[in-house]
């Protein structure tokens, strides 16, 4: 069983994570910025063993490296992880967010068509009932101001597309999309109720996943990405 302790010291070590990671991502400690143990410690009430443990996560994003009788130094952010999806909420919390949504949805735009096209043509039929049962709840979550019940079935939608292409690459980037499409609702870059037809989109998609037409698949999914684009022009100018 978990001690009292134990429980306490994973809350200490969240919640200091949760300082330090927006901290760094949204620049309030720049890159080259050396922050040294014993003042986090005192800076964040916790112990020298939380603060360590915090900075080993940090580091397994390559947000910061630590180094003996340095300290740990924030490093640039060509060097961060940033497919990580912790790294992507925390910097759409920031005052960044309108420039990373962009840059996440041109990444959509060039890689869900694709995998949209490979799905029509590789997905199996457990996988084609999978979509059609998301596309059916975005239809049924897409009006009366639903949008966290909306939320869960665009996400689990578009993992299914992105595992069904069967390219491991694009089935890894299933995190990074449901990072995307949380920030936006989290963060109200989307209207109220979804556009009728993005919705109607998403149910035509699944019809030519499950009819084997790539090409319509492919067609379609690249009007949705560019649509959250456009409303991007929108919502967060």
């Amino acid at each position: 069983m978990t001690s009292q302790a134990e429980g306490r010291g994973r809350g200490l070590h969240a919640h200091l994570l949760a300082e330090l990671g927006p901290a760094i991502t949204s620049g309030g400690f720049p890159p080259g910025t050396v922050l040294l143990t014993d003042e986090l410690a005192e800076r964040y009430e916790v112990s020298r063993t939380v603060v360590r443990e915090a900075v080993r996560v940090l580091e397994s994003m390559h947000l910061v490296e630590s180094r003996r009788r340095v300290g740990v130094t924030v490093l640039p952010t060509e060097r961060w992880n940033v497919y990580d999806p912790q790294v992507i909420t925390w910097r759409l919390a920031g005052s960044d967010r309108a420039r990373q949504l962009r840059s996440l949805t041109v990444l959509r735009s060039a890689v869900e068509p694709v995998a949209a096209r490979l799905a029509a043509e590789l997905a199996t039929p457990e996988e084609c009932a999978e979509l059609t049962e998301h596309a059916l709840g975005l239809v049924r979550t897409s009006r009366g101001e639903q949008l966290p019940n909306y939320l869960v079935h665009d996400v689990a939608f578009h993992r299914v597309i992105l595992r069904a292409s069967r390219n491991e690459m694009f089935a890894r980037l299933g995190d990074v999309v449901a990072a995307v499409l949380t920030g936006r609702t989290e963060h109200e870059v989307m209207f109220s109720d979804p556009r009728p037809e993005a919705v109607t989109m998403h149910v035509q998609v699944a019809e030519a996943v499950r009819e084997g037409d790539g090409r319509t698949a492919e067609k379609v999914m690249r009007t949705i990405t560019e649509d959250a684009m456009a409303e991007l022009d929108v919502l967060a100018p």
